[in-house]
């Protein structure tokens, strides 16, 4: 597993200050969701963690190494990131899509080896999406294209995979999909999975630990009946929450909420 923490960091845009003296552990194997209003810092975190954005000030650490200090292509083998806005090539295959997650791993440009292959199919087969191999990625459905992007990160074949909103633009039983996949390849593959989500009921019923954002820094973060209650809402969010407990599996439910005036 690969162990992530970021001690202290600052991350600006220009002059302005979107994270400050920010420090966090990701709890390994496990499903961590950092929720939050927009603009609170949420995908600039995902960024810096995984070394898209530049940090100020501070440290991020991946096994114990500053990460700014690995070459790209180790970084690459160690945590992949599914960024919110995603396009593809027009006209590129399913496969060949999938197969841009080996880059990491080759040597020479442009030659898939037997375990690119292996990988590669593996990833389809976990995703369901094997039958969807020729075809044009343009041509699927936002499901079933969500789907492709994850097992290109599934063929990166890293320890730790960062989704910013992954299921933004998706109706409900597509969303479900999605996180319902997150969950297999965690419990089942062993991933640990970081992800941000504006639905507080998904993110409440497929994750193990939850992080609250606030104004650039973390204000709250642990297991979901910790987070999940109504204080901690109304400070996050400036919402009054009604909440209930889900009958079969027992974890917080946001019933209605109105603003605090």
């Amino acid at each position: 597993m690969s162990l992530i923490r970021a001690d202290k960091i600052q991350v600006a845009y220009e002059h302005r200050i979107i994270i400050d003296d920010l420090s966090l552990a990701i709890p390994e194997g496990k499903i961590t969701t950092i929720i939050g209003t927009n603009g609170c810092g949420k995908s600039t975190l995902l960024k810096a963690l995984t070394r898209i954005q530049a940090i100020k000030q501070g440290h991020i650490y991946l096994d114990g190494q500053a990460i700014s200090s690995l070459p790209t292509k180790e970084v690459a083998k160690k945590i992949a990131l599914l960024p919110q806005v995603l396009e593809a090539a027009q006209g590129i295959s399913v496969y060949d899509l999938i197969s841009y997650g080996r880059f990491p791993h080759q040597k020479y440009l442009g030659s898939l080896t037997q375990e690119d292959r292996t990988k590669i199919h593996w990833a389809m087969e976990v995703t369901k999406i094997t039958d969807l191999a020729n075809r044009e990625v343009d041509s699927l459905s936002g499901g079933q294209r969500q789907r492709v992007w994850i097992a290109m990160a599934l063929a990166q074949d890293t320890d730790t995979i960062f989704l910013d909103e992954p299921t933004t633009y998706l109706d409900m039983n597509h969303q479900l999909e999605i996180l319902e996949l997150l969950q297999v390849l965690n419990q089942s593959v062993g991933k640990t999975i970081i992800m941000v989500l504006h639905d507080l009921n998904l993110s409440a019923r497929f994750s193990d630990y939850l992080v609250a954002m606030k104004n650039g820094e973390i204000r709250y973060e642990g297991s979901v009946k910790q987070i999940m209650t109504a204080d901690i809402l109304r400070d996050v969010f400036s919402i009054e929450a009604q909440l209930t407990e889900d009958p079969i599996h027992h974890y917080p439910i946001l019933l209605t909420y109105q603003l605090i005036k």
